[in-house]
């Protein structure tokens, strides 16, 4: 795009940011960084969310380390001060609930006058649309898909088709219960309703036969109790792998877990904040193919 005609990008809350030039300076939460990155945009830093601390979680990363991105700390510690280095001249997020911006305070952005877009990762989208609108982002902003790096758009998307070609034939041959769960201490666990988060719906749309926790409150988890996990009976847990999680492998806490049913479950990571790009999401599918297959 010219720098002298204008430009905009009308975000999934429905906010319309313009400027007179494309964006070239872009910070970004982790996982929308790591995304963008997957697409030819490098932000310029990347925060974390009220999880994260003073260090990168090396989960959530993806491809930033390696290319030498700044890290400003968790979103809610974001100050003027903090933004006065990278100088973004535009702030990328997710949302949610559609309304709101998950990281950042959107009132620093606001004292610092830059615009925050918010991209949906909720359940209102398909995780199909989901990669697609980070796509369009990384399009606008310069990236993947604008003038010859199309080329590495089509190979990024034969990948993820190929590895869900891949876990569709395994899931189909391989009849093992999966459990998706982040562990939260000792006495406590978050079980994940499989609809309630893109790719483990997209799973179950692949064959996987992954567990319900049953009714309870919570929109996305089911808060229980270790023993909430043995009684399901899963084949395989598949754990938050994030920092910030409990791993149930060699910890009391994941006892009940890991033999959560008579022949013992195994276990496999899941990261609930893969970067949403076809690239990272292709690669977990394979992963997840080949510890379903074990």
């Amino acid at each position: 795009m010219s720098e002298t005609r204008a430009w905009g990008f009308t975000d999934d809350r429905g906010t319309a940011v313009e400027a007179v030039r494309a964006p070239v300076r872009v910070a970004a939460y982790v996982r929308a960084g790591a995304a963008l990155l997957d697409l030819g945009v490098t932000p310029v830093a990347v925060y974390g969310s009220g999880h994260d601390g003073d260090v990168l979680d090396p989960v959530k990363a993806g491809r930033l380390e390696a290319a030498g991105v700044p890290y400003l700390g968790a979103g809610r510690a974001l100050d003027e001060a903090r933004l006065e280095g990278p100088r973004p001249d535009l702030i990328v997020d997710v949302t949610y609930d559609g309304k709101s911006a998950y990281a950042v305070d959107e009132g620093v952005a606001e004292r610092v006058g830059v615009p925050v877009v918010a991209l949906s990762v909720g359940n209102e989208l398909t995780l199909g649309a989901i990669i697609g609108r980070f796509g369009e982002l990384a399009v606008a902003l310069g990236g993947s898909g604008s003038g010859a790096p199309a080329a590495g758009v089509a190979e990024a998307a034969e990948s993820l088709a190929s590895a869900e070609a891949v876990l569709r034939d395994v899931a189909a041959v391989v009849d093992v219960s999966v459990l998706a769960l982040s562990g939260a201490g000792p006495d406590q666990v978050h079980l994940a309703r499989p609809q309630a988060w893109p790719e483990l719906a997209r799973l179950a749309e692949l064959g996987v036969r992954l567990l319900d926790p049953g009714p309870g409150p919570g929109a996305n988890w089911l808060t229980a109790d270790w023993e909430r996990v043995a009684a399901l009976a899963p084949g395989l847990v598949l754990y938050d792998s994030r920092a910030n999680a409990v791993v149930p492998t060699g910890t009391a806490a994941g006892s009940a877990a890991e033999s959560g049913s008579a022949a013992g479950a195994r276990v496999a990571p899941w990261n609930p904040e893969t970067p949403p790009s076809a690239v990272a999401y292709a690669a977990f599918f394979l992963e997840f193919a080949e510890a379903l297959r074990a």
